[in-house]
């Protein structure tokens, strides 16, 4: 674990207090760290959560003269670019010589070998370092992240990462926009399994079978994932909570299938499966939750009635 004193002597700022960002930066405050917060349409009311005891809000990017390391925790790399370098002033240029930029949102790894590049001349250095697990890992503080940059600027943000995750599911990817890829690549694999898990239950039901009876079985059997939960808690249910917008995962398939593309590899799922969400994104919109999706692909409601299954089709085959 951190060493507490250090993490009083530490003085953190965040961007980006969002569904995953709001618990993460919780976490900070709670193990100690001193924070300067940025998100204009949450950053007060997590002050005064805070009592405003060790967090200060930045109203102006000079305020982050004082911050050891920003995490930032945004939608994407250009939003990231713009906090940072935007043409009004970022938080970059107003960072001390020496200071740590902890890139944790979703972002396209040029995005990150860019910003990197730009805030070189201030000698500020960054590490990416995106996370899975959601809300509720981000809440418990046992995100998996992945990590990428040089070896002593991923030691230097240890003391940020072993608050926010657990250490035995930390895994350092290589250099930097490795772990941005990584996570790209492991949501695309989260979105086909949510594809394909989807088209099953639907391709079941109008056969006659009951969708709760469906997913009961796959969690036992060889079907079962992470996504495969949701399905049970979200889908069926009809809560469609996870707080994970369909815009993101969207981009995250988007990013993957640019990465796959950069290594001329025939790899052509990738490609139907950024094609789907694609779709998705455009009739159902960036905000509501990604377990929605299965609505635009077939306008079919997979909400279990509690109804028994209905008597199977005939098959006829060759």
């Amino acid at each position: 674990m951190t060493d507490t004193g250090e993490q009083q002597r530490l003085t953190i700022g965040f961007v980006g207090l969002g569904n995953m960002g709001w618990p993460m930066a919780r976490n900070l405050h709670a193990a100690g760290f001193a924070l300067i917060v940025r998100d204009p349409a949450t950053e007060n009311r997590f002050a005064a959560e805070h009592e405003h005891q060790g967090v200060t809000v930045a109203k102006a990017p000079a305020a982050f003269a004082a911050a050891d390391i920003v995490v930032t925790m945004l939608p994407n790399g250009t939003v990231v670019h713009d906090a940072l370098l935007g043409d009004d002033g970022g938080i970059g240029p107003a960072l001390q010589p020496g200071a740590l930029v902890l890139e944790m949102s979703s972002s396209d790894p040029s995005d990150t070998l860019r910003l990197a590049a730009e805030l070189e001349p201030f000698a500020v250095n960054v590490v990416d370092a995106p996370v899975s697990g959601g809300v509720s890992r981000a809440v418990t503080g046992e995100l998996a992240i992945m990590v990428g940059g040089a070896p002593g600027d991923v030691a230097r943000a240890q003391h940020v990462l072993r608050v926010l995750g657990d250490p035995a599911s930390q895994f350092v990817t290589g250099g930097l926009g490795s772990g941005h890829a990584m996570k790209a690549l492991n949501n695309f694999v989260a979105a086909a399994t949510h594809c394909a898990t989807a088209e099953a239950l639907v391709a079941g039901k109008r056969f006659g079978l009951d969708t709760r009876t469906m997913i009961d079985i796959i969690n036992a059997s060889t079907g079962r994932s992470f996504v495969s939960g949701t399905f049970d808690t979200e889908v069926l249910t009809g809560r469609y909570g996870t707080g994970f917008a369909l815009g993101l995962l969207a981009k995250d398939v988007h990013i993957a299938a640019s990465v796959v593309a950069a290594t001329d590899l025939d790899a052509p799922l990738v490609a139907l499966v950024d094609e789907r969400w694609a779709k998705a994104l455009t009739e159902l919109g960036p905000a509501t939750d990604h377990t929605t999706a299965h609505q635009a692909w077939w306008g079919d409601t997979l909400q279990w009635t509690g109804n028994a299954p209905g008597a199977p089709r005939t098959l006829h085959g060759g």
